[in-house]
């Protein structure tokens, strides 16, 4: 019987972290991590059973289901070892220290993360999800706890000696060192191969990153799947930063294949089961090749960055259906993820009632049911639909309860037999909308129309489902990515001629950034103006790390280019500077992951790998490169220099895992056009003005507003005069026009 029956709670019940109080009722006696665990696990001679997961991670949901829930490994947790719980979102030091050793040990990662390490910290041994009992070729975790607790017992000093050899090849690494080390394994070790050979250079950067470049596109080209998208093999994640990066190499080189890979993956994407296709926004990433079956997770950082990448799209193509994903995706966020407060929550479970994906999945009948039922009743009562344009679109003989539950079902691929485990995830992967429509003799745009009404019909009946989990804490970071993808909504979806289905007004995006912005400057710095990382319930916690503030900072850029308001400007640069003063690395440039007023953890990692999300070092790349274009401030020029200069090795040894660091060089060598507004920033002139700046995709160039009062933070503006009407004054290859008065001024020079 669990404790949960019991009514029994451990320490965990104290914690604000929604992944630890899921563990607050195991049986298992968990420790948070702190002075208290360790302490316990010297004085009472025990090895401590560290594992680190996170509150969607629909692995972590089935390990504690099979053991931690459950009484045999409970007891034999208890008695032999010192039990640590982690949820890596609040603390990602702790994750990337861990997961380090984790890939130096056996090859690979993930979560759940399972750590055994001595009662200084130091592993010894490491893997991810253990079943409770062996089978299949790998080992349980009963198994693993009983080895390790006999070994602890008899051999205890041969595992301190590998536990402090294992540390010395990790930390050696961080350090800086070059050497190659064999670490042979001892009872419970895998052999650790590690070579490090690390050389500062100083080529020029416009030589060597424009090589990095171009082998990073050759890498992805090699890998691309031209039939649907994405690349490598199944399972798919969506890498915003790469598609962007491609976008980039496509201004650069039009005569690449960078568009088309580009395309093809956004429509893809779009078109698959990673979509939420009735209630919109992206899963974590696809199980297949097709983008069909998702793990049904929905992480903040993704929609925002897809958002985002799904933006730059519609500006570098004018493709309007890239702009109605944007659209989309902020009508779920803001639906689902928003606090009252003003953040952003961070993620929502791939489970419900236990079952991953119950949530979002349809039968056949419960489909075609379910639309008949509602049509009928609009029929009988002459309803007409809620529809945007106040057009009742059943009118037409198709939307007939008989024909459009039928029509609906085939436009997203719904049958009796299903395609995920007897039902229906809905996609349009294999579905031509337009020729359906034809068949049908439908207009296209009406027959649209009734498929996302149908939508509607089935989003709400969907919500008095149970619904997955959602984690409700709010991270500095992540809100960083979502408000710069709402700061560019605000910026590219505001067009009067644009026409899309979902129909918000482009400034609720503005106001919802600034709103969030506004929350973390409220709410989550200290009294000298230090970020923390999380806020749950009132309450900030953990020193920020490098992400929240090289995230945020890109946030608060967009929001400051989208807006004009000089605080959010001001508020980046002092955010800045408190990144250098707390990350950098003052010996090989770059930043460490933690400030150096963190708790110390075995070693400070410093991280440049893009996985699904950019590293902080690729993003302060970026921000700095911004700031030295805005300001002028040759001092951010030098850091940003610095930096690429320090992570040369790690790009030339694999660009492909660099992406986002590469797209912020492609920034940083690349001449973009300087443009400063001068006015009232509620004059209509320059608000058309920076329409037409916002209309094209120039990911390079930079937007300044002279309102009056941003020569404090830009000294070079002081000399511009303050017009009385709207000017422009656009800047070029190191050469400046003459000022422009009106909108078509504007287009012609920008043009030219």
């Amino acid at each position: 019987m669990s404790a949960a029956k019991n009514g029994v709670s451990n320490r965990l019940i104290h914690e604000k972290s929604p992944y630890l109080l899921q563990h607050a009722h195991n049986p298992v006696d968990w420790y948070p991590w702190g002075i208290e665990a360790f302490e316990k696990a010297a004085k009472e001679n025990k090895p401590v059973f560290l594992s680190i997961g996170y509150s969607t991670c629909h692995w972590c949901h089935v390990m504690e289901r099979e053991s931690f829930e459950d009484k045999e490994v409970a007891e034999k947790l208890n008695k032999s070892f010192i039990a640590v719980k982690v949820d890596r979102e609040e603390r990602p030091d702790i994750d990337h220290t861990y997961m380090t050793f984790c890939q130096a040990l056996t090859g690979a990662g993930g979560w759940p993360l399972t750590i055994l390490m001595t009662p200084d910290k130091k592993p010894f041994f490491a893997g991810t999800y253990f079943a409770k009992n062996s089978g299949g070729g790998r080992v349980g975790l009963i198994d693993v706890l009983d080895y390790t607790s006999e070994k602890w017992k008899n051999e205890k000093e041969k595992i301190l000696t590998s536990a402090e050899e294992l540390y010395t090849v990790v930390s050696s690494h961080y350090g800086g060192k070059d050497q190659e080390t064999v670490f042979k394994k001892e009872g419970l070790l895998e052999e650790v191969r590690y070579a490090d050979a690390r050389k500062q250079t100083k080529d020029d950067i416009m030589v060597w990153g424009k090589q990095m470049i171009e082998k990073g596109y050759e890498m992805l080209a090699k890998t691309f799947d031209p039939k649907f998208g994405g690349f490598g093999h199944a399972p798919k994640f969506p890498s915003p930063h790469t598609l962007g990066f491609l976008m980039r190499c496509h201004l650069d080189r039009p005569d690449q294949n960078a568009l088309e890979m580009v395309r093809k993956t956004l429509d893809l994407m779009a078109d698959g089961g990673i979509y939420d296709q009735i209630g919109y926004g992206f899963s974590r990433y696809s199980t297949d090749r097709f983008w069909l079956v998702p793990h049904f997770e929905k992480m903040l950082y993704d929609n925002a960055t897809l958002a985002y990448t799904y933006l730059e799209a519609y500006q570098l193509t004018h493709e309007q259906r890239y702009g109605q994903v944007a659209r989309e995706i902020f009508s779920y966020v803001l639906r689902e993820m928003c606090s009252p407060e003003g953040g952003f929550y961070s993620a929502e479970d791939a489970d419900s009632e236990g079952e991953e994906g119950k949530y979002y999945i349809w039968t056949y009948q419960e489909v075609m049911e379910t639309l008949t039922a509602e049509l009928l009743r609009i029929q009988e009562n002459r309803a007409s639909l809620d529809q945007p344009d106040g057009r009742d679109i059943f009118q037409s003989q198709f939307a007939h309860p008989d024909v459009l539950p039928g029509l609906y079902c085939e436009a997203y691929q719904i049958t009796k037999e299903g395609n995920f485990e007897g039902k229906n995830i809905l996609n349009r992967l294999f579905s031509d909308w337009r020729d359906l429509a034809r068949k049908a003799s439908i207009p296209f745009d009406e027959f649209v129309r009734a498929i996302r009404y149908c939508n509607t019909i089935l989003l709400r009946v969907r919500e008095r489902r149970v619904r997955p989990i959602r984690d409700d804490k709010i991270l500095v970071s992540w809100n960083g990515l979502m408000i710069a993808a709402l700061a560019k909504g605000a910026q590219v979806l505001s067009f009067p001629d644009q026409t899309f289905a979902v129909h918000e007004n482009a400034s609720l995006y503005l106001t919802q950034a600034e709103k969030a912005a506004n929350f973390i400057d409220d709410n989550m710095r200290s009294s000298d103006g230090r970020l923390f990382a999380r806020y749950r319930h009132g309450e900030a916690q953990y020193p920020a790390y490098l992400d929240d503030y090289a995230f945020y900072i890109f946030g608060l850029l967009e929001l400051y280019t989208a807006c004009g308001k000089p605080v959010y400007l001001q508020r980046a640069i002092e955010l800045q500077q408190q990144q250098e003063n707390l990350f950098r690395d003052t010996e090989k440039g770059g930043y460490f992951f933690t400030g150096k007023d963190s708790e110390e953890l075995l070693f400070r990692p410093k991280e440049v790998y893009d996985g699904a999300l950019p590293s902080g070092n690729s993003l302060a790349v970026l921000n700095l490169t911004k700031l030295w274009k805005m300001t002028g401030d040759n001092k951010w020029k030098n850091i940003a220099e610095g930096n690429i200069q320090s992570f040369h090795a790690e790009m030339k040894e694999y660009p492909a895992g660099h992406l986002a660091f590469l797209r912020s060089i492609q920034h940083y060598i690349s001449d973009g056009d300087e443009l400063i507004l001068g006015g009232a920033l509620n004059n209509e002139v320059l608000n058309k003005m920076k329409e037409v700046f916002f209309r094209d995709f120039r990911p390079y160039a930079v937007l300044l507003y002279h309102e009056g009062t941003v020569q404090e933070l830009v000294p070079e503006l002081a000399g511009y005069p303050q017009q009385e009407k709207a000017a422009a004054y656009l800047c070029r290859n190191f050469s400046c026009l003459n000022p422009v008065f009106s909108v078509e001024e504007l287009q012609h020079v920008l043009r030219s």
